[in-house]
């Protein structure tokens, strides 16, 4: 994966900030609301919903299992088909392939759908790196490509910016890009879309190239998948010459049976919809309708290493639904750009430090940008017990060292041999007790904890005298 956004801090830095901006929390708080109260409802209206998300948790972890098979018989079914596959292990590889493949075709324009993958890679700049441009065309990806900013949702990228600020990034940023927006532009929805449309209009016109990413893979067919709502997927998808799709090796699904899951599960838990709008699905190439050239890039960039972790992997179930993020309390105060990755709320918190490793110290944050209450766990369509991974990757961190982890480890070894040892427990009990009054309110060594919460206070009395007076 590549690098943190420039110069972000760790997380702990970052949310202290964030949750002083009034106006970011507004538009959170009215986003995520709105969002996970249309889902709930849903949701509600399925009597099945527990038997759909337990089978969509089985066909995820038996793929994780058996991946390699599976993304063998993919690359033989798009081979068949027409298209041609790409092996990418890092985030350079795929980066190399795809200006490789847009050079080849003497184009330096790009068309873009669906593509968080290219967005964790850095596609983009690799591309203009190369002398070629790419043009976002998901609304939200367009308004924070225009605005010089960076994504902060899974599914509405831009939620942290409200409609008076699209106004005015369309009014004074269209004109450099293409079409430019009215001068009379308000704030309307219906006017923003417009606008969006008509200046998206030309590029899809001219554009030779498309490049997108994919919901889901059938191994069965060598078929990929696309979900949207505003149908310049479908344009993005049929208009171009040349088709690459840059994929994570976890999108695949072994049988069109399976997939079936995942178009009642998705929907509901990402835009509150019985079924999306668009769906797109392409097999190949077929002579005279859609692309001539399809390419197909799997990219790892990390996601073996989290296979290989047995609490961890679950982690590579997610179908990007961002219903974790809706429900997140830390989430709808610190907002997606404190987690200095594309993928913000929980599930950023447990993919990114496992995709990029711990190194680094806003990495190494991420584990901690929780309060653990499990409300992103209940609301997942594919039961990732976020909570679980979150704790297993706070126990990897301390096992790092580190000036606090060092002092935490020391505290819990040493906890750890006074619990295994009642008679010294009990002896420390009662000190603490008597000596309750003498206790500092924020201990040596514990500022993390007591600079957001206050110690709980020593009863005079343990649990274990107080038992041994009124039950013996």
């Amino acid at each position: 994966m590549s690098g943190t956004f420039l110069g972000m801090p760790a997380f702990p830095k970052a949310a202290h900030d964030a949750v002083r901006d009034e106006r970011l929390r507004g538009n959170l708080r009215h986003a995520t609301h709105t969002i996970r109260d249309k889902r709930a409802r849903a949701v509600a209206e399925l009597a099945d919903w527990a038997e759909l998300r337990e089978a969509g948790r089985r066909i995820k972890d038996h793929t994780l299992r058996h991946l390699d098979r599976y993304l063998v018989r993919l690359e033989e079914a798009v081979t068949a088909a027409g298209g041609t596959v790409h092996w990418a292990a890092d985030a350079d590889e795929a980066n190399r392939i795809v200006a490789g493949l847009v050079k080849a075709t003497g184009e330096t324009e790009v068309v873009k759908v669906k593509s968080m993958a290219t967005q964790e890679i850095g596609l983009n700049e690799a591309l203009a790196a190369e002398g070629i441009r790419a043009y976002e065309t998901d609304l939200a990806e367009l308004i924070v490509q225009l605005g010089d900013d960076r994504p902060s949702h899974i599914l509405v990228p831009a939620i942290h910016r409200n409609r008076g600020e699209i106004r005015d990034v369309f009014r004074s940023e269209m004109r450099k890009w293409g079409r430019p927006a009215p001068d009379d532009l308000t704030d309307t929805p219906a006017e923003l879309a417009e606008t969006a449309r008509l200046h998206l209009r030309e590029k899809f016109l001219r554009a030779k190239v498309g490049i997108s990413g994919a919901n889901f893979m059938v191994a069965e067919t060598g078929t990929l998948v696309v979900v949207e709502s505003e149908g310049n997927g479908r344009m993005c998808l049929t208009l171009p010459e040349t088709l690459i799709s840059v994929v994570g090796i976890e999108k695949v699904v072994p049988t069109w049976r399976d997939l079936e899951v995942f178009l009642q599960t998705l929907p509901r838990s990402s835009t509150a919809e019985r079924m999306n709008p668009y769906t797109s699905m392409w097999t190949g190439t077929t002579d005279g309708d859609g692309p001539k050239d399809f390419h197909l890039v799997l990219l790892d960039a990390g996601r073996t290493d989290v296979l290989a972790d047995a609490t961890g992997r679950q982690a590579l179930r997610c179908i990007r639904c961002s219903a974790c993020l809706n429900v997140c309390p830390v989430y709808e105060r610190a907002g997606g750009h404190a987690y200095g990755s594309v993928y913000p709320g929980p599930i950023g918190a447990i993919l990114t430090p496992q995709l990029r490793g711990t190194a680094s110290e806003i990495d190494a944050s991420l584990p901690y940008a929780s309060s653990l209450c499990g409300a992103c766990y209940e609301v997942c369509p594919v039961a990732i017990d976020i909570p679980e991974v979150l704790v297993h990757l706070r126990e990897r961190v301390a096992g790092q060292g580190g000036p606090g982890h060092r002092l935490e480890r020391a505290a819990m070894k040493t906890a750890g041999w006074v619990l295994d040892r009642p008679a010294v427990l009990a002896a420390a009990e009662r000190l603490a007790g008597r000596t309750r009054a003498l206790h500092p309110k924020r201990p040596p060594g514990a500022g993390a904890w007591t600079g957001s919460r206050d110690l709980p206070e020593v009863p005079a009395e343990s649990f274990r005298d107080w038992w041994r007076k009124n039950r013996t």
